[in-house]
């Protein structure tokens, strides 16, 4: 499994991914979900990916190649991040297929996900999740983030305190908690974790972070979002004794 945020405030993108993959209790190792392309100077595209590793790589590939030798669709040629996704959409529906064919065996699960994020020439930065029929969703002002993978345990940091005014570095944060909280509650998501923060129009993917389980700010976040966590608890109001009812009881 895998856990990749992208979120997509007014100053900028946030994106973070772990580096586990898992195939079994005893068959796991340690690849990046976060890939950036070598584009032209007008636009930069990051990858986030999920699922099966064979299907993403073979996408990552393709995008590459065609990139390579110029096709006629290539992340090059697209005029807009809607149209990057829906070109990927449509080469990792086609990987998808290939290896499905190519296995003959109905238990196995060829599907990835994918969040295509940047910026294109003057449009907006922005960020689309590519789902594994082909189709895209993008980011809203109630929900300026997306997720892929075992985003169950970090999404109610994101829904509380993600929001478009959100300043970068305080989104940074966040996701980096949100990020910290699924690797303690779900062992298939793990260390190392990729962070890149991409100021609106600067076109540079220079701000890039790789952190370790115990460099020494992990653990720094980590023991103070946990130690303001227990302060908060004893902070919230008692309990009213007034309110105690008689409990139903089956007879």
């Amino acid at each position: 499994m895998t856990y990749c945020i992208a979120a997509s405030i007014d100053e900028g993108l946030i994106l973070v991914s772990d580096s586990r993959t898992n195939a079994g209790i005893d068959n796991v190792s340690t690849h990046g979900k976060m890939h950036a392309f070598d584009t032209l100077s007008d636009r930069k595209i990051v990858l986030l990916c999920a699922g099966n590793l064979a299907t993403t790589q073979a996408v990552l590939e393709q995008l590459h190649r065609d990139k390579m030798k110029n096709a006629e669709v290539n992340l090059n040629t697209v005029e807009s991040l809607f149209e990057a996704a829906d070109y990927l959409g449509h080469v990792s529906v086609e990987k998808q297929k290939q290896h499905k064919s190519s296995q003959g065996q109905s238990a196995f699960n060829p599907t990835a996900s994918f969040i295509l994020a940047g910026q294109i020439g003057s449009d907006p930065h922005g960020a689309y999740m590519v789902y594994a029929e082909g189709n895209s969703i993008t980011s809203s002002a109630s929900t300026p983030f997306l997720q892929i993978g075992e985003s169950k345990y970090g999404k109610p940091i994101l829904d509380r305190f993600l929001k478009l005014n959100t300043s970068i570095d305080e989104a940074a944060r966040c996701c980096l908690v949100s990020m910290d909280s699924t690797i303690r509650s779900n062992a298939s998501v793990g260390s190392p974790v990729e962070m890149l923060v991409y100021r609106k129009n600067s076109f540079s993917l220079e701000e890039y972070y790789c952190f370790d389980d115990d460099d020494d700010y992990m653990v720094q976040l980590r023991r103070s979002w946990e130690a303001k966590l227990r302060e908060a608890i004893g902070a919230l109001p008692s309990l009213d004794k007034t309110l105690i009812k008689p409990m139903r009881v089956n007879l």
